[in-house]
């Protein structure tokens, strides 16, 4: 009786972990399409952000240097300074993406925003609950993305047609895949490892941080096949 108990209060503290890293990645979400609309809105920060002739490339760098420092220097701040890096990232996050209510209607953003936020929930569903081991998909899918990113780099000087949809393609299954294998991750994480709160919390931001990329990626590929410019 008492193992059962214990079992079910470990379950329970699993589920209110799971909870957390998707309330986290949600929100910041939200402040990513909200910073995204009011970037897009006002003349000013569009005019700030291409005035120097650099375009969003230093957003972009600060982004980057963001994301590593995070997750490289987690164990050394508290779980609220990291979650507000997370939140900062995402906002920043949300100014680059402005170009995008810029180049594309707003009812193609949402219908794509709708069927992107489906299919990660299928996929997150499914690396939850498979009893799968998707520690495959993890190697193969970083080594893709390193060459998604030559591949885009060298299709901007060949501006082919054709290894763009390539790429297309190769993103919404990349990425897909990534969002089964990190849920899985993540929920492992927690399950073999004893963490305090503090701890568990940085895991959950963490955790966070890797499907609100997924989802922004999957999103941003599959926009290439539903978005409808202005």
């Amino acid at each position: 009786m008492e193992n059962q108990w214990m079992q079910r209060e470990a379950s329970e503290a699993k589920v209110a972990f799971m909870q957390k890293v998707y309330a986290w990645m949600c929100s910041a979400l939200l402040i990513t399409a909200g910073v995204a609309y009011a970037s897009s809105t006002s003349a000013t920060i569009i005019n700030l952000v291409f005035s120097t002739g650099f375009g969003i490339l230093p957003l972009i760098i600060v982004e980057f240097g963001l994301v590593y420092y995070l997750s490289r220097s987690i164990d050394t701040m508290s779980s609220q300074t990291a979650k507000l890096m997370f939140y900062i990232y995402s906002a920043l996050n949300g100014v680059t993406m402005a170009i995008i209510f810029l180049a594309y209607t707003q009812a193609s953003i949402v219908s794509t925003f709708l069927i992107t936020a489906s299919m990660f929930g299928v996929m997150s569903l499914y690396g939850m609950y498979t009893k799968k081991d998707l520690s495959s998909i993890g190697s193969i899918a970083y080594m893709a993305i390193i060459g998604l990113v030559i591949a885009s780099v060298v299709n901007i000087f060949l501006g082919s047609s054709m290894l763009y949809w390539i790429i297309s393609y190769a993103g919404v299954i990349l990425f897909t895949g990534l969002t089964a294998y990190d849920t899985q991750k993540i929920q492992r994480m927690y399950s073999v490892m004893a963490y305090d709160e503090e701890t568990a919390n940085k895991v959950a931001i963490l955790g966070a941080l890797s499907l609100y990329l997924d989802f922004i990626n999957l999103f941003l590929f599959l926009l290439r096949f539903f978005g409808r410019r202005n």
